[in-house]
């Protein structure tokens, strides 16, 4: 992501944008002058004040609001080690209390909690810091699909240099033939990586099959009511290259597989 200079961003900004826009709007922390990018969406709450984090990592404004950090899912305490969990939430609530964040947002703006779902930015961009420091890691939502690239490219940062969690053993994306023999929890979050040889339909669902020499060992899945989502998206043209995804695993006739619903679960590597 490439900043602009403060002179030429405020008139690009005048210029191009509409003066309710503020997707590009310059803030300023302690004298440092920071963009908000134009993937993350409008303003929704400029300089709010956070007075509290909770333990799921939501944020509690002054006016009692609820902000949800969209795009990337924190340590469990029912799949990290206690340390973990604790480092990500000292981390969120250092930045979170160190003063204003503005917030931006892109609809659907609330979850079923009418918690607002947003990208945070105060002295730096929240989610970012989080996943470089490996401290989280990307979860794209089936709505939702903000400024995707430059939440991967962070984590790619910090699994280059195994940090946080990228740190533990078994956490970097699995083999689809380890998925395939290890048991993997359902509900579970898991990346896998790896060749795509078939890409097959059946019962309204697509399947994408990973595996070597004609053998499957494992299939990331589309729901039929999540087609909707992949509507022009070239299934074909993922055979014979090598994918990352991600997701919540499920049960489907006995085996483990991901359940797709957003086409940035999916990441084309080579």
């Amino acid at each position: 992501m490439r900043i602009i200079p403060l002179s030429y961003g405020l008139i690009l900004a005048a210029m191009c944008l509409p003066l309710d826009a503020n997707a590009a709007r310059a803030q300023s922390s302690n004298g440092t002058i920071r963009f908000i990018p134009d993937c993350a969406g409008s303003i929704e709450i400029a300089r709010g004040r956070v007075v509290r984090v909770e333990k799921n990592g939501a944020l509690i404004l002054s006016d009692g609001r609820a902000i949800l950090l969209e795009g990337i899912r924190l340590p469990q305490a029912d799949n990290s080690p206690r340390y973990l969990v604790d480092q990500a939430m000292a981390e969120l609530t250092q930045m979170a209390l160190a003063g204003p964040i503005s917030f931006t947002s892109t609809p659907p703006k609330e979850d079923r909690y009418d918690r607002i779902r947003a990208q945070g930015f105060g002295r730096q961009w929240l989610q970012t810091v989080l996943l470089e420091k490996g401290l989280a890691r990307v979860a794209i939502s089936p709505d939702r699909n903000e400024c995707a690239p430059d939440l991967y490219e962070a984590e790619a940062r910090a699994r280059a240099k195994h940090a946080g969690l990228w740190a533990l053993a078994g956490a970097q994306p699995r083999a689809p033939q380890e998925m395939a023999k290890a048991p993997v929890a359902t509900g579970s979050f898991q990346l896998v990586e790896g060749y795509v040889i078939n890409i097959g339909n059946a019962g309204g669902r697509t399947f994408i099959d990973f595996g070597s020499n004609g053998q499957r060992s494992f299939s990331a899945i589309v729901a039929p009511e999540d087609r909707r989502a992949f509507r022009n998206y070239d299934f074909d043209a993922l055979v014979a290259h090598r994918i990352r995804v991600r997701g919540t695993v499920q049960d489907y006739r006995g085996r483990p597989q991901i359940a797709l619903s957003n086409p940035q679960q999916i990441e084309v590597l080579n």
